[in-house]
């Protein structure tokens, strides 16, 4: 028999779960376990792989550089979100982690960074950094699905590709403080679409009101940082259409 500690440490791991299911540790892993978080062998943790759910674990051995794990039961299912992608221009390096943090505590089923005319950051972004954010996010919020995030792309490119049934809540500066209420009966897949702080080029957001799945809308009266209105715009829809009630 295992005992948990009084405050679980969850963990993702790459390796699949399930009964009886022997979980190896990589050396990062068992440093942060053995050498950071100082448990040892008898003591439960929480794993998560982004494919079978929670699952809690009992370890098993416990080593300076490996470790390995031992599940036992299963404590929640595999939470998939709403289908509502958020694409959004990069910004300076920690805002842009922010962005990406609370878009998978906020449940954002995919998370596209896209360059724009007036995008600055692109040329410093490290996409597996954003990956590794995702994966520390869902660990710590007890999701269990980790929403991949996507290569750099242009947002024309992206466009040219834009699959008509996935509506796109357009978030647009330029119609600050105007009434605009997503009309809820549109069910069905989403993207949230995100300017960079200097905003949309005129050409862009041309072609965005052009296309008839696009629904522009106002994030309010004031004008919000790009981080801001990325969260923003996910709790709106979230209310509006998404899993929160």
């Amino acid at each position: 028999m295992f005992t948990f500690m009084a405050s679980k440490v969850r963990l993702f791991v790459d390796h699949p779960l399930g009964h009886a299911q022997s979980v190896p540790l990589t050396r990062d892993q068992a440093h942060y376990l053995f050498g950071v978080m100082r448990l040892g062998a008898g003591v439960g943790v929480s794993l998560i792989n982004g494919a079978d759910g929670e699952w809690d674990a009992e370890i098993v051995e416990a080593g300076k550089k490996s470790g390995v794990l031992l599940c036992q039961s299963q404590t929640k299912l595999l939470q998939i979100p709403p289908d509502v992608w958020l694409l959004f221009a990069p910004i300076r390096k920690e805002r842009t982690a922010f962005i990406v943090e609370k878009a998978t505590e906020l449940g954002a089923a995919r998370i596209i960074p896209i360059q724009t005319e007036y995008t600055n950051n692109a040329d410093r972004l490290r996409v597996d950094k954003l990956r590794a954010h995702a994966l520390e996010a869902t660990e710590q919020c007890g999701g269990t699905y980790v929403p991949p995030v996507d290569d750099l792309a242009k947002l024309p490119k992206v466009l040219d590709g834009w699959d008509p049934a996935r509506r796109i809540m357009f978030c647009d500066e330029t119609m600050l403080g105007q009434a605009s209420v997503l009309d809820v009966g549109l069910t069905g897949p989403w993207a949230i679409i995100i300017g960079p702080e200097g905003g949309f080029s005129e050409k862009e957001r041309t072609r965005l009101h052009g296309m008839d799945c696009a629904h522009p809308v106002s994030l309010g009266p004031r004008i919000l940082r790009a981080d801001t209105a990325a969260v923003a715009a996910l709790a709106l829809w979230q209310n509006a259409m998404g899993d929160w009630g």
